[in-house]
């Protein structure tokens, strides 16, 4: 069993104090990270890839450490 599968190469290089994310239209987005002396609030969301990636149920998506659109299956009810 694989644990991630990339589903879109996107090839983005990550900067240090960002979060890089999937968001709801599965482009590849970041955002500042919240540090001490940041002012409260909504952070500027930027679009760094247009990917338009489908999401799937039961899959949680992530940029991997090559820049690319990964997914893996969630673990649900496990005991």
């Amino acid at each position: 069993m694989t644990m991630a599968e990339v589903v879109a190469k996107a090839g983005v290089k990550k900067k240090k104090g960002f979060l890089y994310f999937v968001d709801k239209r599965g482009n590849v987005a970041c955002a500042p990270m919240s540090r001490k002396g940041r002012k409260k609030g909504k952070a500027k969301i930027t679009v760094v890839a247009k990917v338009g990636v489908k999401k799937a149920k039961g899959y949680l998506y992530f940029i991997s450490k090559k820049g690319d659109v990964a997914r893996a299956k969630m673990a649900r009810g496990r005991r």
